[in-house]
């Protein structure tokens, strides 16, 4: 570090030892860390403890970007707590359950009182003292109760702060500001504008009826006990992506990342080039190291989920000096807004989700096919010479079905590999327990998709009383099948035959023999079209329509029913290539404005690993 540099730190050194608590720097710097990469540490963790700012500096050894005078960025919000946050809640997670994840769902419940700002790592402390100096200036004149009016438009819903109580608020965060400036030698902006509270942001507008009637269920009078948090981010990755690590990882080479599950990774999309599909770059949070890693190890998380708490100013009816000390009790016990009690009544949660049952499609695609995994010569890897069938492998289907022609009449038409049918029977059982109510069953002829259906139906007991309705319609594009003609399918008697509940009476919108080899993108998509409008005209009631067909299907039979364009054939084609086995698109009808929209699925998506193949003598002699 340059001279300078090194004599500002040490003034910084003396002014904190001069205090009557002992500083956190003391322990790091006895552990032999230079003093910028200790403030680094402690300002990166929230100032709470110096083992905390011990083992980050422990973690990052290895970081390149350590000595980097780059500082943290801070804001303080006004988070309410208690009741009302219980009900907020409760909307988070029924709005992004029902209408989709938008631009709210990034940040938990709050009021913003000062946009993000720097502050230099040695002076982070004094943004504490100006937090506190501004709290108890404002304390006696904070309203008992914050009132809150329901505010709604095509793209925004929320909570605006009205009257006086909120000239008050506004008063806080400018004496803040004023404070921090004055302390920290920082530029802060105060919130001047309309104080609010958002709900929603960004949505689709055709989702703003559903997401007004989850937030009239919210009573803004709820009691609650508002407080004042200062949280921080790494100003280098905010325009990132965040992604949390859910299964461990060990690098197979020197460019890639070490996982373990609650890490969070920071991936720039613009910066993909050198990533092979199925892979990102990205850089660890938890080391500040860049490689590469797996993405189906990785789910998106929330903006605020690497933001770092540092101390909070608790405000109330009754003043409790004790309570509003700038101590490690008081961060630990306030700040970031507590889980929901599980007190919460019953009745709350009914009201927020007491909208109509609707009807509604679930297009699913099948599980994993047993030529996804053992290559297109699969058949001859599970066939004697006299033509029988036999399993060489534990992911091979313990038997099939007969055929007419026998089993070369599986080349084109593979069945579910057994993890495949493992897959089907989960999805079937956490679609059981989401609660919908599954009225019909339409299907792919595919022998996979086929059997996707009756494994699913098999978890909600219904395999013997809902019968399959079999439509060729939703068969995969003919193009991308192999051969001149399209793949021999089970006929109704065959799949009778092997214990498919097929109904007999179903008169598809496009007959078995009409299907055509190497059909046009065009004709493939007006053929989805035209079978999903017979689907959905066949089925009137309320409830849900479950289709079970390609990964294709996931956009050609649901964009007919959002009244969408079909996409450009080369988009389409790439598009599909990513849809997982057993993923889902959900459509709900909504009968007020006679129209389909989009929302989230019932349940998340099942993501696993791969399990190569072993030979067990050959492992043995090569060691």
């Amino acid at each position: 570090m340059a001279a300078g540099e090194t004599q500002l730190y040490a003034k910084v050194f003396n002014k904190l030892k001069g205090r009557s608590t002992p500083s956190l720097l003391d322990p790091l710097l006895g552990m032999g860390f230079p003093a910028h990469t200790a403030l680094k540490a402690l300002a990166a963790t929230g100032r709470k403890t110096a083992e905390e700012a011990s083992n980050w500096l422990h973690c990052h050894c290895n970081d390149p970007s350590l000595d980097d005078p780059i500082p943290q960025e801070y804001a303080l919000f006004l988070c309410p707590t208690g009741p009302l946050l219980d009900k907020l809640q409760d909307f988070w997670r029924e709005s992004r359950r029902q209408c989709a994840k938008n631009r709210a769902h990034e940040v938990f419940p709050h009021i913003t009182l000062c946009d993000f700002f720097t502050c230099e790592d040695q002076k982070v402390e004094y943004l504490y003292e100006a937090l506190k100096r501004a709290g108890d200036r404002t304390l006696r004149a904070f309203p008992s109760a914050v009132p809150l009016v329901l505010h709604s438009s095509v793209s925004y819903l929320g909570f605006f702060v009205d009257d006086s109580p909120a000239d008050i608020i506004r008063e806080f965060a400018v004496m803040f500001a004023t404070e921090a400036s004055v302390l920290a030698d920082c530029t802060v902006k105060p919130c001047t504008k309309q104080l609010h509270l958002t709900l929603a942001h960004k949505f689709y507008p055709h989702h703003q009826r559903t997401l007004e009637q989850l937030a009239r269920a919210i009573n803004p009078s709820h009691s609650c006990q508002w407080t004042a948090t200062l949280y921080s981010r790494d100003m280098r990755f905010v325009h990132y992506q965040t992604l949390r690590v859910l299964f461990q990882y060990k690098p197979q080479n020197v460019d890639e990342l070490t996982l373990s599950p609650g890490d969070y990774i920071f991936v720039d999309p613009t910066q993909q080039e050198e990533a092979s599909e199925g892979w990102v770059i990205g850089i660890s949070q938890r080391t500040g190291c860049r490689g590469f890693l797996p993405e189906n190890y990785t789910e998106r998380a929330s903006e605020c989920d690497t933001w770092v708490r540092h101390r909070t100013y608790t405000f109330s009816v009754t003043p409790d000096l004790n309570s509003r000390k700038d101590g490690e009790a008081s961060s630990r016990r306030n700040g970031e807004p507590n889980p929901p009690s599980s007190s919460r009544s019953l009745s709350s949660l009914q009201s927020l989700q007491a909208t109509i049952v609707r009807r509604s499609v679930l297009v699913v695609r099948h599980g994993e096919r047993v030529d996804q995994i053992f290559g297109k010569s699969w058949l001859q890897q599970c066939t004697t010479p006299d033509g029988k069938y036999y399993r060489p492998d534990l992911n091979f289907p313990r038997s099939l079905p007969k055929r007419s022609r026998g089993i070369k009449d599986f080349e084109n038409d593979p069945p579910l590999s057994s993890c495949g049918i493992f897959q089907s029977r989960m999805a079937g059982e956490a679609l059981l327990d989401s609660g919908i109510r599954i009225t019909s069953v339409f299907s792919s002829p595919a022998l996979r998709c086929l059997q996707t259906a009756k494994h699913i139906l098999g978890e909600f007991k219904l395999e013997k009383k809902v019968k399959i309705r079999v439509e060729p319609g939703i068969f995969e594009w003919t193009k991308w099948e192999a051969g001149k003609t399209t793949p021999t399918l089970m006929t109704l008697e065959e799949m009778k035959e092997a214990d498919f509940n097929v109904s007999l009476d179903y008169r598809p919108a496009f007959p078995l023999a009409s299907l055509l080899p190497a059909e046009s993108y065009d004709d493939y998509v007006h053929r989805c079209a035209v079978s999903m409008e017979q689907i959905v005209s066949t089925c009137p009631q309320d409830g849900v329509i479950l289709v079970v067909g390609h990964s294709s299907a996931l956009d050609t039979c649901t964009r007919p029913l959002l009244g969408l364009p079909p996409r450009d054939c080369a988009d389409f084609a790439q598009l599909v290539r990513k849809v997982p086995s057993l993923g889902m698109c959900f459509c709900e009808e909504n009968k007020e404005e006679g129209k389909w929209e989009l929302v989230n699925p019932p349940v998340k998506t099942l993501t696993h690993g791969s399990n190569s193949a072993f030979n067990w003598r050959n492992w043995i002699q090569g060691n």
